[in-house]
C-alpha cells in the first residue's frame, strides 16, 4: 500500500471510532438517535451545518466550473458566502422553539405538525427521499474519484470503500456521530482548501498574476459571463446562480435539521458568527483553485480533479494525502448527513406514521439503522454506473430541495395563516419547476436559471393556495405566537405611553427642582 493511502486509511479508521465513541448514547432513544438530544453548540452547529451542506461540490464541481467557465463560476460562490448568515438569522430561533413545542423529530413530520396535514407528511417525504438520495448519489461519485486519486486502486473498489465506512459510522453513531465527524472535518476542509491555496496561489504570483496568465489564454475567461460569453446579459441566470445557494440552505431537510437539533435558541448568535468566519475564509478558495487550473493544468481530462491535481503538484505524496482528506471530508460531511436524514424519514414519517404508531424507541432506532444501510447500499449501486457529473447532480438535487421547501419552512414561522393545501402546492408546484425547467433546459431558452423560475412558482402556489384548505387550529396558532419568543411592546403602544406619562414625569421634574432651589 502507497505510504500516502495509510494516511487516508487512519483517518477512515478515527471516524469508525467516533462512530462507535457514541454507538451507547445515540441507542438510549430515538431523540437521541435523530437529533442527538437536542444538546449542540454553537461551534459545532455552525461547522456541521456548514460543512454537511458544501459537500463534495465545493473540491470537485466548484473547481471544475471555474476550470471550465473562469470567474463567472464566483456568482456562487457570492451567495455562498451568505447563506450560513441569512439561514439560521430567519429560521433558527423559530423553529427550534417550534419544533420542540410540536414534539417534531425531523423536518418533514415538523411541517406535517404546524400546518396539521398527512398529506403533507407524504408529500415531503417522497420528494425528499428521491433527491437526498440523489444528493447522496454525486457524493458518492465525488469519493470515488478522489481515493481513486489517492490510491490507485479502481474506481468500483475505491467507491465501496469509501461509502462503506461513511454508512458505517452513520448507522451506529447516529446524529451525534455525524455531527461530530462533521466538525471535526470542517476544520480539516478549511485547512486542506487553504493549504493548496496558498501554495497555487504563491506559485502563479496572485491574482493580478492569475489573470494575467488566464487573458494570455482566452480572455473571456475574465468576464462575468462565462467562457466565450456563454451567459452575455443573462441576469435571470446570474441571479439564480446567487439565490441557490444564498436562499436555498433554508429548503434542504439535513440541514434545517440543525436548527432543530440546538441547544437553545441562544446558540444561534454564536452559530451564525462561527459560521460567517468559516464562510469567509473556505468559500472563495475552490473556486480560485478552479482558475488557476487553467493556467497550470491546460491538458487536464477531468475537470472535476482540479484540486486533487493540484495538491499532489504542490505537495509531496505524504502532505498530500492530508490534504486530500480533505476532499473526502467534504464529501464524507454531506453524505452521512443525507443519509441520516433519509433514514429519519423513512424510519419517523414513513414506517412509524404510517405502519407502527406505536413502536418503541428500541425498535425505532433499529429501523432508522436499517433505513440508513439500505439507502448507502442502493447509493453505491448507483454511482457506479457514474451517472451525471458532481456539479450538475449536485445543483440539480439541491435546486429541487431549496424549491420543495424553502416557502415552506419559511412561511411555517412567518405566516400564521398560511393553510396546508397553500403548503402542498408550494412544495409541488417549486420542485416541480426545477425538475421539468432542468430537463427541458429551458434555462437556454428563457434565460433563466432553474432555481429562480421555481422560486418564483413557489411564492406564487402558497399565495393561490392558501385560499383552500383549513388554516391552522388554536392550538398551533398558539405554538406559532410562543416560537416568536419574548415580547418586546410596539412601536405605537410605546409612543402612548410616553404620552400618559409625560404630564406626571413633567411635575415630578418640576417638583425635584422647585426643592432642590436655594432656600
Amino acid at each position: 500500500m502507497k505510504s500516502d493511502a495509510l494516511i487516508f486509511v487512519i483517518y477512515l479508521l478515527v471516524l469508525l471510532g467516533v462512530g462507535i465513541w457514541f454507538t451507547r448514547k445515540a441507542s438510549k432513544s430515538i431523540d437521541n438517535y435523530l437529533l442527538g438530544g437536542r444538546s449542540l453548540g454553537p461551534a459545532v452547529t455552525a461547522l456541521t451545518m456548514q460543512s454537511s451542506s458544501m459537500s463534495g461540490y465545493m473540491f470537485m464541481g466548484g473547481p471544475a466550473l471555474a476550470f471550465q467557465q473562469g470567474w463567472y463560476a464566483l456568482w456562487y460562490a457570492i451567495g455562498d458566502a451568505g447563506g450560513s448568515i441569512i439561514n439560521l438569522s430567519v429560521l433558527g430561533k423559530r423553529m427550534r422553539r417550534l419544533s420542540e413545542l410540536l414534539g417534531a423529530l425531523s423536518p418533514i413530520e415538523y411541517l406535517e405538525k404546524r400546518f396539521e396535514s398527512p398529506t403533507i407528511r407524504i408529500v415531503g417525504s417522497i420528494i425528499s427521499i428521491i433527491f437526498l438520495m440523489a444528493y447522496v448519489f454525486a457524493q458518492f461519485i465525488a469519493s470515488g474519484k478522489a481515493l481513486t486519486m489517492l490510491t490507485g486502486l479502481p474506481y468500483e473498489t475505491c467507491l465501496i470503500i469509501g461509502v462503506s465506512v461513511i454508512i458505517a459510522y452513520t448507522v451506529a453513531g447516529g446524529y451525534l456521530a455525524v455531527v461530530w465527524t462533521d466538525f471535526v472535518q470542517g476544520i480539516i476542509m478549511v485547512l486542506g482548501v487553504l493549504g493548496i491555496g496558498i501554495m497555487s496561489m504563491f506559485h502563479i504570483g496572485g491574482l493580478s498574476g492569475l489573470n494575467e496568465k488566464i487573458a494570455a489564454i482566452d480572455p473571456t475567461y475574465l468576464s462575468i459571463w462565462g467562457k466565450d460569453l456563454a451567459y452575455y446579459g443573462q441576469w435571470g441566470v446570474v441571479l439564480g446562480a446567487i439565490l441557490i445557494y444564498c436562499v436555498g440552505y433554508m429548503g434542504l431537510p439535513h440541514v434545517v435539521v440543525r436548527h432543530m437539533s440546538m441547544k437553545s435558541t441562544k446558540t444561534v448568535k454564536g452559530a451564525v458568527l462561527f459560521s460567517a468566519t468559516w464562510n469567509q475564509i473556505f468559500i472563495f478558495t475552490p473556486y480560485l483553485l478552479g482558475l488557476i487550473g487553467i493556467v497550470m493544468l491546460p491538458t487536464l481530462s477531468d475537470p472535476e480533479m482540479v484540486i486533487p491535481e493540484l495538491a499532489y503538484t504542490f505537495f509531496p505524496g505524504f502532505f498530500a494525502a492530508i490534504l486530500l482528506s480533505a476532499i473526502m471530508a467534504a464529501i464524507m460531511s454531506t453524505s452521512d448527513s443525507c443519509l441520516m436524514q433519509a433514514g429519519t424519514i423513512l424510519s419517523r414519517d414513513i414506517y412509524q406514521r404510517f405502519f407502527d404508531k406505536n413502536a418503541s424507541p428500541t425498535k425505532m432506532v433499529l429501523v432508522s439503522r436499517l433505513c440508513i444501510l439500505i439507502g448507502g447500499i442502493v447509493g453505491i449501486v448507483v454511482a457506479i454506473f457514474e451517472p451525471p457529473s458532481v456539479f450538475t447532480l449536485v445543483v440539480f438535487a439541491f435546486g429541487v430541495l431549496g424549491n420543495s421547501f424553502l416557502v415552506p419552512y419559511v412561511a411555517s414561522v412567518y405566516m400564521k395563516k398560511a393553510t396546508n393545501i397553500g403548503v402542498i402546492t408550494s412544495m409541488i408546484s417549486g420542485g416541480l419547476t426545477n425538475v421539468i425547467w432542468t430537463v427541458a433546459n429551458l434555462e437556454s431558452y428563457t434565460a433563466v436559471h432553474p432555481f429562480l423560475a421555481g422560486l418564483i412558482i413557489s411564492i406564487i402556489g402558497i399565495f393561490i393556495g392558501n385560499h383552500f384548505g383549513k388554516t391552522p387550529t388554536q392550538k398551533v396558532i398558539d405554538a406559532f405566537e410562543s416560537a416568536k419568543g419574548p415580547r418586546k411592546l410596539s412601536k405605537s403602544i410605546e409612543k402612548n405611553i410616553a404620552k400618559d406619562l409625560s404630564p406626571e414625569a413633567k411635575n415630578i421634574s418640576d417638583f425635584y427642582n422647585e426643592q432642590l432651589k436655594p432656600q
